[in-house]
Order: C-alpha cells, then structure tokens, then sequence
C-alpha cells in the first residue's frame, strides 16, 4: 500500500500537514482528496478535524458541497475567535478589584457576601459590580456569567 501524499513535499502525507498545522496553531478548514484512501485514514482525518475526506473519483458537487461547508465553518469560527479577541480586550480594561469581584459574582455570590469576601463595604461592591458591568458591556448578570464562562475564568477569581 502506498501512503497518499500532498502534494507539496515528497513522502509527505495530507495527515502529516494536517498534523503539523495543528502544532503549529494554523486552523484552516481541510478537505483531503484521494486516490488511496483507507477507513483508519479517513477516521484520523475526520478526528483531527477534516471538514471532508473525498476518494477519487468523485462528483463535482461533492467537493463544491465540501468547500461551501469549509468556508462556512471558517466564517463562523473567526467570528467566535474576534468576539472572544474583543471580549479579552473588556476583561483586560477591569482593575485588579474590578475582576476580583467580577469572579466572586459570577459564581454566585451577593453583594454583602463579596464584601465580606474582599473585607470592604457592600456599597464599595456595587459600584465595582456597576463599573464591571459597564466595562464588560454586559446587559445582565447572566450575560456576564457566560462572559466569564466564555472566558475561561475559574469560579471566584
């Protein structure tokens, strides 16, 4: 059994680039087309993020279908890495005291339990809480906990 090339380099394989762009960070959509695929192939292709994985010979709107799926898949990842890009930007522009007790609220605590928490009044908190809410653009403290959740934030930090 030959092992299926790219294209680019000599004996190395779509699943080798594949492998290596992941390493490297690059996330592109990929569609693999073959002459020489097998179903471990396809399988590692598909679990390592293939969009499609075509065998030649194949049907001209079966790769239009794939590339259409790619660029959408595209479309709607940027669009989530740009929110969460915008999103860092807003955490970024809280004081210390501010994610303090953005973390204390988005785990659920009250006011008077975040001031007890930090050792300042539960006013001083509610303005923090103001000033993070405005900062972060958040309508609701729903919205801020799926901020907090989009961003990763370890609960009370």
């Amino acid at each position: 059994m030959t092992t299926p090339t790219c294209g680019c380099r000599p004996g190395v394989s779509g699943l080798d680039v594949q492998h290596q762009l992941a390493e490297a960070g690059v996330r592109l959509p990929i569609i693999f087309i073959t002459g020489h695929g097998d179903i471990p192939m396809t399988v590692k292709a598909m679990k390592s993020g293939a969009v499609e994985f075509l065998t030649k010979p194949f049907r001209d709107q079966d790769l239009l279908d794939a590339i259409q799926q790619a660029l959408d898949l595209d479309r709607v990842t940027r669009q989530r890495q740009e929110e969460l890009a915008d999103l860092r930007r807003r955490y970024g522009m809280l004081t210390p005291r501010e994610r303090e007790v953005m973390g204390l609220v988005t785990s659920g605590m009250l006011n008077k339990q975040v001031a007890s928490d930090l050792g300042t009044s539960e006013i001083t908190v509610k303005i923090h809480r103001g000033q993070v809410m405005r900062k972060m653009q958040a309508g609701s403290l729903a919205e801020l906990v799926k901020m907090a959740e989009k961003l990763k934030l370890p609960p009370g930090v």
